[in-house]
C-alpha cells in the first residue's frame, strides 16, 4: 500500500502564494503518477496539474496554468505543488494522489489519496 500525507495548506490574501507538500510512504519502490486535484465546497473535485513518474512531463488545468507548479523529488518521495497569484477561486481542499497509470487525467485513474489539506483565499 501506499501512503500519501498533504501539507502546507493555510489561509492566504489573493495574490499571495503558497507551497503544498505531498509525502509518500509504504510501497515507495515504484514510482507512480501523481496528480493534484481540488475540491471546492459544494463542487467536483477537479484535477489540478500532474506529474509523471520521472517528472520529464507535466500538464495543468487551464485556470492554473502560469500560476502553479507541480513538481516532485523521487528520492524523497515527495511531490510539490507551487501556487502563486492565488486568487479566490482557488479556495478548496486539495488532494494528493497518485495513479500507476502514466497518462493519468480522471480522477478514476488514481487508486491512492491523501486526506486533504484546506487552502483558502482571502479577498
Amino acid at each position: 500500500q501506499l501512503q500519501l500525507v498533504e501539507s502546507g495548506g493555510g489561509l492566504v490574501q489573493a495574490g499571495g502564494s503558497l507551497r503544498l507538500s505531498c509525502a509518500a510512504s509504504g510501497r515507495t519502490d515504484r514510482l507512480y503518477a501523481m496528480g493534484w486535484f481540488r475540491q471546492p465546497p459544494g463542487k467536483q473535485r477537479e484535477l489540478v496539474a500532474r506529474i509523471s513518474a520521472g517528472g520529464l512531463s507535466t500538464k495543468y488545468a487551464d485556470s492554473v496554468e502560469g500560476r502553479f507548479t507541480i513538481s516532485r523529488n523521487n528520492a524523497e518521495n515527495t511531490v510539490y505543488l507551487q501556487m502563486s497569484d492565488l486568487k479566490p477561486e482557488d479556495t478548496a481542499v486539495y488532494y494528493c494522489a497518485a495513479s500507476i497509470l502514466p497518462r493519468a487525467g480522471r480522477v478514476d485513474d488514481y487508486g491512492y489519496w491523501g486526506p486533504g489539506t484546506q487552502v483558502t483565499v482571502s479577498s
